[in-house]
Formats: C-alpha cells, structure tokens, sequence
C-alpha cells in the first residue's frame, strides 16, 4: 500500500487548494472543466500507463499497490492526473484573484 501513501499529500493539497476557491467567481464553471479534463486525463492515463506496463518499461510491485487496477495500470496512477486537473486550474484562479486585486487597489 506504499503508493497508495504516497498519493495522500497530493489529494490533501489538491482538496485544501479547491476549497479556497470556493467563493470565487466562476467556481462552478471551473468545476466543471476540471472534471471533464480530469475524465481526457484518466483517459489518457488508463491507455498509455497500460500500454507502458505491457511493453515491460515499468512494473508495480503488488505489494506496494492496493490490488484495485484498471487494465494493468493500478488505482493510485490515476490520482496524480486528477489531481491535477483540479490543482492547477485552482491555483490560477486563486494567482488571478490575488493579482486582481492588487490591480485594483493600485488604480
């Protein structure tokens, strides 16, 4: 389960992250492009990781995975894309309205 541990800091930063964004503007249409990236993404994921894993570039020991897969790739190879996907739209938004706001005070 050691990548299963591994993910937990980047899903906590990536919720900590979005709920700060809650109350700004265009939450909810941000929302939802994050979930459809998020879907491309898993997509992407779900086809290349297997095909990597089945060409013999990497393998994931099972002891250190929780066992759940999709095709060959395990569960916890999808977090990092989602999280992203999630992540990074909500530190722009967060980058956007601090700079704003400093555009505002200054005129």
């Amino acid at each position: 389960m050691t990548y299963s541990l591994i993910v937990v800091p980047f899903v906590l930063i990536t919720a900590i992250v979005v709920v700060l964004t809650v109350r700004l503007p265009a939450f909810g249409r941000r929302m939802t492009a994050s979930v459809i990236a998020a879907g491309v993404l898993v997509v992407l994921t779900a086809v290349f990781d297997n095909i990597m894993i089945a060409a013999g570039l990497f393998t994931y020991p099972e002891a250190l995975i929780s066992g759940v897969r999709i095709g060959l790739a395990p569960l916890e190879d999808f977090a990092y894309p989602v999280c992203a996907a999630f992540l990074v739209p909500a530190i722009f938004a967060l980058l956007g309205s601090s700079s704003s706001r400093r555009e505002k005070v200054a005129s």
